[in-house]
């Protein structure tokens, strides 16, 4: 038999939130199941065409084919072989295309058809083997790759385990098997890259959930020390407002009215301030955060242009990218005399820039805020001129 070329490139894994791209790289044809190719699926390149890396893959049935065309079994084996053949990589195309679009696999349930598919597949390569002969193990390292990125992580080490054996008792038992050497490496091989990706894969999915539930009480943590810090500093003037109305209530009734009046406006700009801030931790995600801006900046006959899609940014950075971009909306607001707001987003960037009156030489607490924020997410922070020549302001922010 002829040395097959490994069907599944062992390319390394990228970041999560692209998990397609191990398809691209080759690496086994299901980085479907991955959060992050779900997640961006109709927008990311390769969740729309990565079933073309199946495509390419299926060069290497070439050896089946060959067998199947100089097979001297009888003619029905030979007609049940081509029908197996084709059966086989339809199945195996539709089958990554439907795991792509969230079939399961990688940590995630698998749905029936990945089983029904699954199971059908290595019925074609049983059926096959009377016109192949030794051949039909070709179909071997496409089975594995299947259990490994599309079922549960048991299914990945018992169809590994299985395809091994089953081709080392090809090679050593039968007549001729030292043939097929080649094949067992492959096979061999293949197990170890697939276990190495896909642990990889789970780790790094992990990692990311961590780290989002990570930033996430974080953010909660912040708003309540916001909150806490706005209603203290409130309840602790009030209190002493009341105790001084109290105390001028019979002796100056007219300074009491003002006092009153301050503790009616002091309480009106609490309300407002926590209202604000659970305003501002609904606002959890970037699209609702964007959406928000672009109110406030429209009531403001500002525009807001927004190149890139929030999907560029991971959920942990969409979080502080979502909180600082709240803050440079406000600062605009309240500062800048802006007409225009642009907002750039790509792959651990985000960039806001207006086109008013540019940034104090000191920094305000809006700023420092925001600079505080991105080092605790481990991300640069710049503010400076806008690059738009009538000038403003300049945030940007990168991981």
């Amino acid at each position: 038999m002829t040395q097959h070329a490994n069907p599944e490139h062992p390319g390394s894994p990228g970041p999560t939130r692209d998990a397609a791209q191990f398809a691209a790289a080759g690496a086994a044809p299901a980085a479907w199941s991955a959060p992050g190719a779900r997640r961006t699926a109709g927008k990311d390149p390769w969740a729309r065409f990565g079933w073309l890396m199946a495509v390419i893959w299926l060069v290497f049935l070439v050896y089946p084919v060959i067998a199947l065309v100089r097979s001297e079994a009888p003619l029905v084996w030979v007609v049940v072989g081509w029908v197996a053949l084709v059966a086989f990589i339809v199945l195996y195309v539709t089958g990554f295309m439907h795991g792509m679009r969230g079939g399961g696999g990688l940590g995630r349930t698998p749905s029936t058809r990945q089983w029904v598919t699954f199971a059908a597949l290595i019925a074609c390569a049983l059926i096959s083997v009377p016109a192949e002969g030794g051949s039909a193990l070709s179909f071997l390292p496409f089975i594995m790759s299947f259990a490994s990125y599309g079922l549960t992580r048991v299914w990945h080490w018992i169809t590994t385990i299985a395809a091994v054996a089953i081709t080392a008792l090809c090679v050593f038992l039968l007549p001729g098997g030292l043939g097929y050497l080649s094949v067992l490496a492959i096979v061999g091989l293949l197990g170890i890259v697939n276990t190495v990706t896909t642990w990889l894969i789970l780790r790094s999915a992990e990692a990311e959930r961590l780290g989002l539930e990570l930033a996430t009480s974080e953010g909660r943590e912040a708003v309540a020390r916001d909150v806490h810090d706005l209603i203290g500093h409130s309840l602790t003037v009030v209190g002493l407002k009341a105790q001084l109305v109290r105390r001028l209530m019979d002796t100056d009734p007219e300074r009491a009215k003002a006092e009153l009046a301050d503790i009616e406006q002091l309480t009106a700009e609490a309300i407002a301030g926590v209202r604000s801030t659970v305003a501002g931790a609904r606002a959890t995600t970037l699209v609702e955060q964007l959406a928000s801006s672009r109110d406030a900046l429209r009531a403001a006959d500002i525009a807001l242009q927004v190149t890139g899609e929030p999907g560029a940014l991971s959920p942990v950075q969409a979080i502080t990218a979502s909180w600082i971009l709240r803050e440079a909306t406000t600062n605009t607001l309240r500062h800048s005399r802006a007409r225009t707001v642009r907002v750039q987003l790509a792959p651990g960037r985000l960039v806001f820039e207006d086109d008013g009156v540019g940034a104090g030489a000191a920094e305000g607490n809006g700023i420092r805020g925001m600079r505080e924020r991105a080092a605790a997410a481990g991300a640069g922070f710049v503010v400076g001129a806008s690059d738009d020549p009538a000038g403003g302001t300049r945030v940007e922010v990168t991981w």
